[in-house]
Order: structure tokens, then sequence, then C-alpha cells
């Protein structure tokens, strides 16, 4: 018996974290629609809700935000390992070796008990930005600049990166971007992440599946290969000209279209507004401006009208990130910096209901033949 390629529309598991209703475009947190959450809470709010169930009241986000503050400092013996990468490392690459480092440090690393898995997720919450920040400044031959515990977790990475307080524009859009991407069912490297620690190895090996499964371009890495196209049709110097030419090559928009969502992706729509708002404060509306004539000419193209093919988080999400000052080849690590709350919800879910996932295949090749000795092969 065959099933669609890529698994598609197989239900594997049940989850109680997040649901994705590609057909009238919503995404649900624990039951909030993430269009009301986006812009509204923040990230750490977030965090707790994929977590525990619920918003937390101001008295427990307090005490939450403090857990994840003091957790934020990497041992010096991984900082120091990180100094010894090869600087042209792509930055998801350091993530996935950075928290390997971080297992093999740990003396508790094989507790995957219901408290062991809980402190572990607040210590990689934590240190997730850290490293990322870390490496930036690593690669340009700077000193990592340590983290602070009196900034929320968007601010603080930004704070890293260069020692200066950021637009407040900047850190609103970043933290509803961390908020926006914190889940989303079973996407490609949260299942990775439940099929790993399905095997109940530990915390860290489940992590790292999830890491290496962002990176590819068809998830994670599309956000990248977004910016690099606005800047390839921002270096034409003809916008519309790019984009037929793109089109009679037959080559992808990437950030237009979503493999669930057949209707506007409701993260793009949060996030479009925001991304407006930063270009006009930041001074770099040019962007905005060719993501929004890119937008505009697919909704004039019976390719993507007729094929219901809109913008996704990526697309906006891109501009965004490139705004606020980060290199390109970080943009997906920024993606990882907010879906390790949705990787550890789910990592702790299978963990609380486990069963190794174990599917079958559906084997195409050569029916039973007989076996024949070397010396008889012609």
């Amino acid at each position: 018996m065959s099933t669609g390629k890529g698994l598609a529309g197989v239900t594997a598991a049940d989850t109680a974290v997040s649901r994705v209703d590609g057909e009238n475009g919503t995404l649900i947190f624990r039951g909030y629609n993430v269009w009301e959450l986006g812009g509204q809470v923040s990230y750490e709010e977030v965090v707790y809700l994929l977590w525990y169930g619920e918003l937390p009241t101001r008295a427990q986000l307090e005490l939450f935000q403090a857990e994840l503050a003091a957790q934020r400092t990497l041992p010096p013996a991984v900082l120091a390992a990180m100094q010894a990468f090869p600087r042209h490392a792509h930055p998801m690459s350091v993530l996935r070796t950075a928290v390997s480092w971080l297992g093999m440090a740990d003396p508790t690393a094989d507790d995957i008990s219901p408290e062991g898995a809980r402190q572990k997720a607040v210590t990689l919450t934590a240190v997730f930005p850290t490293i990322v920040a870390a490496w930036e400044r690593i690669r340009q031959g700077k000193t990592a600049i340590a983290p602070r515990s009196d900034l929320g977790h968007a601010a603080n990475f930004l704070y890293m990166l260069d020692g200066q307080w950021q637009n407040p524009d900047a850190v609103q859009a970043l933290d509803a971007y961390l908020v926006l991407l914190a889940d989303h069912d079973f996407n490609a490297s949260t299942f990775a992440c439940r099929v790993t620690i399905g095997t109940q190895p530990d915390i860290y090996s489940a992590i790292t599946s999830g890491i290496g499964t962002l990176k590819g371009v068809s998830h994670g890495g599309a956000n990248q290969k977004a910016m690099e196209q606005f800047l390839e049709a921002a270096a034409s110097g003809d916008v519309a000209t790019w984009y037929q030419q793109k089109r009679a090559a037959g080559q992808r928009i990437m950030g237009i279209g979503h493999r669930e969502y057949k209707v506007e992706d409701p993260r793009a729509r949060v996030f479009r507004p925001m991304a407006e708002r930063l270009a006009t404060s930041s001074g770099q509306g040019q962007w905005y401006e060719i993501a929004a004539q890119i937008e505009q000419l697919t909704r004039q193209d019976d390719y993507f009208v007729q094929r219901q093919l809109f913008a996704n988080v990526d697309y906006y999400s891109a501009v965004a990130l490139y705004m606020i000052g980060l290199p390109v080849d970080q943009f997906t690590a920024l993606f990882a910096i907010s879906r390790i709350a949705g990787w550890l919800a789910h990592v702790r879910e299978q963990l609380a209901d486990n069963r190794l996932i174990r599917p079958k295949a559906n084997y195409t090749g050569p029916a039973p033949r007989p076996f024949i000795p070397l010396a008889e092969r012609g």
C-alpha cells in the first residue's frame, strides 16, 4: 500500500501543541490563533504557552524570564571550541555542533525524566541566541559579547551582536518573528526531533536532528533564499524585467507559496505591516518596496493566482531580518532561535507518551529471485 510522497496527508501522531489549517489559513498555538498573538505577546510568553499549555500570569512570566536569563551564558569550553571552528562554516552548522558540545559537556545529558527534560529545554532555549550572536562576532574576528539578564529574549540577542541599543521597531519586529515561527505542527524539523527522541537518546540529540533538518532550503533555508532574490532583483536595476526573466526561465520566486496554506499564510499577514514600519524607521524602505513590487507581480500572474500561491512567512521576514542588520546566511539560525520552543514542546510531548516512530515502507524493488554464486554470474 502506497501513501502520498513525503507522507502527504498521513497523520503520524496526536499533538496538543499546535494546529495548521491550510484551507482556512489559520495557525493555532494551544488554542490561540497566531493572528491574535503576533505583535501582542512576547516570545517568552509563547514559549511558556507551548510548554505548559497556558499563557502565563505576570508573576509566572517574570519567574520564567528570570529562569531563561540565568541560563544565557555559554560554558567557557563551548565558547573556546567555537573559536577553533572554520570561519567559513555556515551558522547552522555551527549551531548544530555547539549543541552537540553542550550535550557532551552536560553530565546529566541522559536524564530525559520530565524535570530533566524541562531543565534542558530552558538551557537550550536560553543559549541558542548566545551561540548565534557569538559566532557572528567570532567569524568577524571580534570578541563575543556576554548576554544581559535585564533584556528580553529579542533585545538581548540584538545587543549581543554589537553591544548597542537597537531601534525599538527592530526589537518589536524580531520579537514578533520569534513568536510567529515558534511552532508549526508536524513540520519536517519538528518531526525529525520527535523521531529522534522516540528512540530515547538525549534531548541534545533530538535538537541537533531538528537543526540539521531546518538547514535545508526546502525548509528553514528558504528565508535566506528569499533575501538573496531581493538582492538580485535590486542589482538588476529593473525589478519587473528581472521578474519576467525569472518566470521565463522557470525559476522559483522564493517566499511565494506554502505546502500547507492554500490561502495567505496568517504569519505573513501579521508580519507584513511590521516590515513596512521597520522599513520607515530604519531608512531602508527600498527593500520593502522591492518585496512589495514582486508580490504584486505574482498577484497579476495567472500561474500564482490559479494555484493559490501567496507570500509566506519567509517573504517579508527575510526583508525585516536584513533591515535589522543580520547577515543573510544567519537567517535560518534566527529561525532556529524561534523554533527551538516548538521543538522542545514536541520532544516533551513525545516523551510523555512515547512509542518508537517506525513507519512502513512501500517496497518497489525487484520481486524475490534466486541467488547466483559469484563464480556463476555472467
